[in-house]
């Protein structure tokens, strides 16, 4: 299984990434290890907002492409639940690939 996953900066602007292990990747993030992301080295995490499963890389890595293309409103109301990505990606993606999960 690959995840695509959401995070909160203290900045409050949002990262969007992949990995096949969320736990071990959030914890990169928040701890700023060497293996962490470029941006996440300099805007510290404050917490994971969103994550969803799907089968493979590349389904996960056209998920993650078309968030980080969505407005910063349209990422919040994805957060938030009040918008699902079939209300904005289902002329781009096949949103069924993909399984909001709970965190």
């Amino acid at each position: 299984m690959y995840y695509t996953y959401m995070l909160r900066c203290k900045d409050n602007s949002i990262y969007t990434g992949i990995t096949k292990d969320i736990k071990r990747r959030i914890e990169e993030h928040m701890e700023k290890t060497e293996k962490c992301a470029k941006y996440t080295m300099s805007h510290d995490v404050i917490k994971l907002e969103a994550v969803w499963e799907t089968e493979n890389r590349a389904e996960a890595s056209k998920l993650e492409y078309h968030i980080k293309h969505l407005q910063k409103q349209q990422k919040e109301n994805l957060i938030l639940g009040i918008i699902q990505i079939e209300d904005v990606l289902q002329k781009k993606i096949d949103c069924m690939l993909y399984h909001r999960l709970k965190i």
